[in-house]
């Protein structure tokens, strides 16, 4: 979605000013039937306008109901420049496109000058789609329909963005060989550069003075912007990034280095897509893609026994040391090869260079000596990556996008531990100029209890998931279904809904039995619904009403020791003197499940209870730190008051 007008129009959203807007009687109360006036939101919005207008960087959780989104995008589209505003997803990015931005410019009565952009992954590669059209194969047979639907499509479309496709599975095999992936660009030497649809999107986004981003797409441009192909977000120096708290797992996710047998196979059949597509003999070329292919299959089946293993200096046996060269000798090979022919396109050349790249990335991560780095190896499905993982983004963070704002604002409605922004500052080396904790307007003692159940078993004994799952059928059957229950993991997840399944009478969802928008749809519609999921669903859910009424955790959302880069920053912390549990693990886990609890009340009419199965939560010292970190709900420990909240008339028969 594109809202745009000229820049004097824009400019004139000044008078939209903080006060005028969000007052009893201002432009949003004359926008939006039934508005209530939160003086958080008011508060919010001034120190955003103070920031933007004078610098600085501005740390800001506002609680849930608080209207943060209308609170920094007021200031932001008053400003009279660019702002690129990022936030965790792409689900987030349509919610401000289809949702906010509208109702402020309806607010205003004005057209926003608004662009919006998604990670390279997402739109079609006009270059690779002609070439796989011409020699491509598919791994799956199953999946040709599904390529006449974007061959349909393509022809059509006015961004190149797969999202219009909408019955295109998210993990459609062919699109990795269609899309505009950074790994595949060959930039401004592409014949198809000016009319390619990331071109397009970062032509509208300079043009635009809001840029709406995902983290995903911004620490995935900062880590490449040395490369060929350059940055895709415009050049900024105003960033709002919502849902902070996001910024250092993806950060993590994005300035590590990965090779896989994937990555090793998709370079191999693109390399053979563009011979045949050329009508090229080189039999050099195609001989060293044999040898690649072949030794890629031996290391990688040597690795596959390792999975979750720490990799350091001098790790690999004599053996996996002799094939790890091999591979990396057929990669430069290979590269060679490519630069050898005397008529080679643009597209094979750029292949030479994913090689090199390839084969550099492997030694890299083969060496494991960057102490700054946790390696390690993981196995998922058939493929097995090779992961070199930074232990503290903080440093790349500052050098790549803090030094060069001139303002930013970082907000979530989870950033605090223990009341303050101790724990963000040291993660993400923030030197903020202003601090602002706002608490939800919601009511949480008239809204919700939180109800903790003594007497647990410890989560791992053997005995916790047979007395939880009992605990979570008495709690739905008090309820009527309509909950939440999230898991910590996959296997807690399952044992529950395999000894519950026969036990509650209300329509049970699984995460896995369908994607996450297809769950969500299912269980806003359906009656009494009951939804068991693991982290994805842990934030970045919005179901408003009585449709949900409960919030389950199974226990406290610590992150396991037993994950490399989670035992990397314990180590760490550990050697320089810290405490680990106290200074990391429990403040990721505080703001993990008040991310989890933040589910349940998303409006003021909103009711329900909240329930964490840990009695950890009340037995152990840091438990209150826990408590301390979430909103104001009474606390129970007995399940008739849970009854009780919801049916006071059941109270005589508590009493009595």
């Amino acid at each position: 979605m594109l809202i745009r007008d000229n820049i004097a129009v824009v400019m004139a959203a000044r008078t939209g000013a903080p006060d005028a807007f969000f007052g009893r009687d201002g432009r949003l109360a004359r926008a939006l039937p039934g508005y209530e006036e939160r003086p958080a939101q008011q508060r919010f919005a001034e120190a955003v306008e103070r920031v933007l207008r004078d610098g600085g960087l501005l740390l800001a959780e506002a609680g849930t109901g608080t209207g943060k989104t209308l609170a920094y995008l007021l200031p932001a589209v008053g400003l009279g420049r660019r702002v690129v505003v990022s936030t965790g997803t792409k689900n987030l990015q349509e919610q401000l496109l289809t949702k906010d931005i509208p109702l402020l410019a309806r607010a205003l009565g004005r057209d926003l000058n608004v662009a919006v952009m998604k990670g390279r992954g997402n739109y079609l590669c006009r270059l690779r789609f002609r070439s796989f059209g011409e020699a491509g194969s598919f791994r799956r047979l199953d999946e040709i329909p599904l390529f006449r639907a974007v061959e349909g499509w393509a022809p059509r479309t006015e961004t190149g963005d797969r999202s219009e496709i909408a019955d295109l599975p998210d993990t459609v095999d062919f699109w990795r060989e269609i899309s505009a992936s950074s790994e595949n660009c060959i930039g401004q030497g592409c014949p198809e550069f000016d009319p390619c649809w990331v071109t397009r999107m970062r032509q509208r986004a300079l043009e635009a003075d809001l840029v709406v981003v995902n983290h995903h797409l911004l620490c995935a441009d900062l880590a490449v912007r040395e490369s060929s192909y350059g940055a895709v977000i415009p050049p900024y120096d105003t960033l709002i990034l919502d849902e902070a708290h996001l910024l250092e797992d993806v950060a993590t996710q994005y300035f590590g280095v990965h090779v896989s047998s994937h990555r090793v196979d998709d370079l191999a059949r693109d390399v053979e897509r563009e011979l045949k597509a050329g009508r090229l003999d080189a039999r050099d070329v195609r001989s060293e893609l044999e040898t690649v292919r072949h030794r890629s299959e031996r290391l990688f089946k040597v690795l596959s026994t390792g999975h979750g293993r720490r990799l350091a200096p001098g790790w690999m046996s004599s053996h996996a040391a002799e094939e790890a060269q091999a591979l990396l000798l057929r990669l430069e090979g290979l590269r060679t090869a490519i630069l050898a022919l005397p008529e080679r396109p643009e597209t094979l050349t750029a292949l030479s260079g994913r090689a090199q790249a390839l084969r550099e990335e492997l030694a890299f991560v083969l060496a494991a000596e960057d102490d700054g780095h946790v390696y390690f190896v993981e196995t998922r499905g058939r493929g097995v990556f090779l992961r070199a993982t930074p232990i503290d983004v903080s440093a790349r963070l500052q050098e790549l996008l803090f030094e060069g704002l001139r303002a930013g604002v970082l907000t979530s409605a989870t950033l605090a531990v223990d009341g303050g922004f101790t724990y963000l500052k040291e993660r993400l080396g923030l030197r903020p100029t202003e601090e602002l904790l706002l608490a939800s307007p919601f009511d949480y003692a008239e809204q919700a209890v939180l109800y903790v159940p003594r007497g647990m078993p410890d989560p791992m004994s053997p005995s916790f998931v047979e007395r939880a799952a009992a605990e979570i059928v008495r709690l739905l059957a008090l309820t009527r279904g309509r909950a939440f229950v999230l898991f910590t993991s996959y296997a807690n997840m399952n044992a529950v809904a395999q000894r519950i399944a026969g036990e509650v009478p209300y329509p049970l969802l699984i995460q896995g039995e369908a994607p996450k928008p297809v769950l969500l749809d299912a269980f806003r519609s359906t009656p009494n619904a009951v939804l068991l999921a693991t982290a994805s669903f842990w934030q970045g859910v919005d179901v408003v009403g009585e449709q949900l009424s409960c919030v389950i955790i199974d226990k406290l959302p610590f992150a396991s020791p037993g994950d490399p880069v989670v035992a990397a920053r314990i180590d760490r912390l550990r050697s320089r003197g810290g405490n680990p549990f106290g200074d990391y693990q429990v403040p990721v886990a505080i703001l993990m499940l008040k991310q989890g609890l933040g589910r349940l009340i998303r409006a003021s009419t909103d009711r329900g209870v909240l329930a964490v199965l840990d009695s950890r939560l009340v037995q152990k010292a840091y438990g209150r730190r826990f408590l301390a970190s979430l909103p104001g709900a009474r606390l129970v420990h007995d399940m008739d008051e849970v009854r009780v909240f919801f049916n006071p008339e059941a109270t005589a028969t508590v009493t009595s």
